[in-house]
């Protein structure tokens, strides 16, 4: 049932004086504490339900644990959450088992409902539940339940045949993607998602941030994916300071105004701190003068009853510092006819790469395509099988990729890491060098199993970088990194005067990074001539079937500049027209977060703005598809 038929039958039932829980997700002056340690305080919020609001906020601030508190796992100091009767929560808290359920049953088995009224649509036998049986499978849809599931399955990057396979086939990276695809399909009203893109890759984000706008319940996604956190939610709640505020639009638009409210917080602060300076002053001048004081006296008073404004406090800067490698004359790395693969099985062939030290280069292609043998190859961990590949004698390489995190000692410090590693340096240095990859002297002497997801990643990236590599080839790097990690670490790859190879689900990683794009593709590798934004749009289009004897298109004539000139024109007011239209649903968005428009009496006024903001929603649909036309048409035309 759509979030509008919903609010239609609660009007209805209003007017018959049936009372219905609010139709939202409030949470009330909560407080929740961890061993001493409070997480959360006094916060609130309330999200409306169909909006899709993603969770930020430093690593450890406590976002975990705040779906823990949603799902009613946890006991809260003060304070409830309230969830409307019936609402059915869904989330992703462990892979699948191993067992030998394919994976297609694996997600249809997600839909209890449907799995309970196939069973019982078996065995009944009174005429009347039959009915109701079929009846209520036609209204969820039951029929076409397998290809949904086959569809979402796809997406996150399984074939038909593998759809087909049993769980225990596949890893546990892989089958944390079959659990997310199984509570996708079950559609929960309330969607929790915790890091959803960390077992993706970048096809598979790609396909996540496409289904989540057009989900049709409630979403809060906790998630340090920029590009994520841009195209698919409408809100973002931010966990600070053990509080909890909203703000209405993408993860950009709340990083301006988070931006623009520290300024003002530190100016007013600034400014009574003058104040307050100037008032003192006048005490301490006049207090001893018997004609001065009253007004001594006054100010004084003035002084205590001042609330303080304090300036914002700026977080630990998080920093990555890699060690500068030595010049080496180019190329660094070339392959000449180059084919590579396991025993007989060649997965890529004919590679006639060339590698300089200032390359940034972007690994582009499907899953299974071949990114992670050419990976190998480079760093020679695989050997050619036929062709030859040359290196720079001196080449140091380094290399990092997500089974190295997991690989790390768990009852060893990462001092004892850095030891093992460089045994004759001194415990200062040592610490010294954690200090640049933000491990600080806490850090350093904690157990490594104890160190949270993006601590062991920093460490990780501080082994590989230790030798200062000619070459960094870093596969997923960003996987447990809080948005400041990422940023410094775009930082970081900007400032190395090495060589780095990517491959990265994070979007906005590789378009600050990268300068070169490599398309891994049907056992080759070949320069991506486009942009990311390009393969972005190749990989969300549906692929056409081979068209037979399809007639070569006529060349058409070179279109006039008085033509280009409309045609930029064109793209410039649809441009404008989607920009109108999402100021309007973010205002709109402000007014359906505002708790009291959910009071009793209120349902008329309610039932109005949900049809206006369905009505700008469509709208604002309409308008990128006319934007998106007219950008065609020009680069076609510019093409030309």
């Amino acid at each position: 049932m759509g979030q509008f038929q919903e609010n239609r039958n609660c009007l209805i039932d209003h007017a018959r004086g049936i009372k219905h829980s609010p139709r939202m997700l409030k949470i009330s002056d909560i407080t929740y504490s961890v061993e001493g340690r409070t997480l959360v305080e006094n916060a609130t919020v309330t999200i409306p339900t169909g909006h899709k609001v993603g969770l930020v906020g430093r690593n450890g601030s406590g976002k975990t644990t705040l779906f823990r508190v949603i799902r009613g796992e946890l006991v809260l100091d003060t304070g409830n959450v309230s969830i409307p009767k019936g609402w059915k929560i869904g989330g992703v808290s462990q892979e699948v088992p191993g067992n030998e359920v394919s994976l297609i049953n694996t997600v249809l088995r997600a839909d209890t409902e449907r799995e309970a009224l196939l069973a019982e649509a078996e065995t009944a036998t009174d005429p009347t539940r039959i009915a109701e049986v079929q009846t209520r499978l036609a209204d969820i849809d039951a029929w076409s339940a397998e290809a949904r599931a086959a569809t979402i399955l796809k997406g996150l990057g399984f074939t038909h045949e593998e759809q087909q396979m049993p769980c225990s086939a596949f890893s546990g990276g892989w089958r944390m993607r079959v659990a997310l695809a199984a509570v996708l399909f079950s559609e929960p009203d309330l969607l929790l998602l915790d890091e959803p893109t960390n077992y993706l890759d970048l096809e598979g984000a790609l396909w996540l941030e496409a289904y989540l706008v057009k989900y049709p319940h409630t979403v809060l996604i906790v998630s340090h994916d920029r590009e994520l956190l841009n195209r698919s939610v409408g809100g973002i709640l931010h966990l600070e300071d053990k509080g909890l505020i909203y703000y209405t639009g993408s993860y950009d638009t709340f990083a301006r105004q988070r931006a623009a409210n520290r300024a003002v917080q530190a100016a007013a602060a600034k400014k009574q701190d003058a104040q307050r300076a100037h008032l003192q002053a006048f005490v301490d001048r006049f207090k001893a003068k018997a004609s001065k004081a009253k007004q001594a006296q006054s100010r004084v008073k003035m002084l205590e009853k001042m609330d303080t404004i304090r300036a914002p406090e700026d977080a630990a800067r998080t920093v990555f510092t890699f060690p500068e490698p030595e010049e080496l004359s180019p190329p660094i790395i070339a392959t000449e006819g180059a084919a590579v693969g396991y025993g007989n099985n060649i997965v890529l062939h004919d590679l006639n790469l060339r590698i300089d030290q200032d390359d940034r280069i972007a690994l582009l292609g499907r899953n299974g395509e071949g990114k992670s043998t050419l990976s190998k190859m480079l760093s020679d961990r695989l050997p050619t099988c036929r062709g030859k590949m040359v290196t720079s004698n001196k080449l140091r390489i380094g290399f990092f990729a997500q089974h190295q995190v997991d690989e790390l000692r768990i009852e060893e410090t990462p001092l004892d890491h850095l030891f093992r590693e460089r045994p004759n340096e001194g415990q200062a240095k040592l610490r010294a060098r954690l200090a640049g990859f933000g491990l600080g002297a806490d850090q350093a002497d904690t157990a490594v199993g104890r160190l949270s997801g993006g601590q062991k990643a920093r460490l990780s990236l501080l082994l590989a970088t230790l030798p200062a590599p000619h070459l960094l080839i870093l596969d997923e790097p960003t996987n447990h990194l809080d948005i400041e990690s990422r940023e410094a670490l775009v930082e970081a790859l900007t400032a190395y005067t090495g060589a780095v190879i990517l491959v990265s689900h994070d979007m906005h990683l590789l378009s600050m990074v990268a300068d070169r794009l490599w398309l891994v593709k049907d056992g080759h590798v070949k320069p991506y001539e486009d942009d990311l934004q390009a393969y972005r749009k190749m990989l969300l289009t549906p692929e056409k079937p081979a068209e037979k004897d399809k007639p070569k298109p006529m060349k058409t004539a070179k279109p006039s500049r008085e033509a280009l000139q409309a045609l930029r024109s064109d793209v410039r007011k649809n441009e404008e027209r989607v920009k109108k239209i999402n100021d309007m649903r973010d205002k709109l968005a402000k007014k359906l977060a505002d708790p009291a428009l959910y009071e009793d009496g209120k349902a008329g006024e309610l039932a109005t703005w949900n049809k206006k903001y369905a009505e700008v929603m469509d709208g604002l649909e309409r308008a990128e598809a006319m934007w998106m036309a007219a950008l065609e048409k020009l680069e076609k035309a510019e093409k030309t």
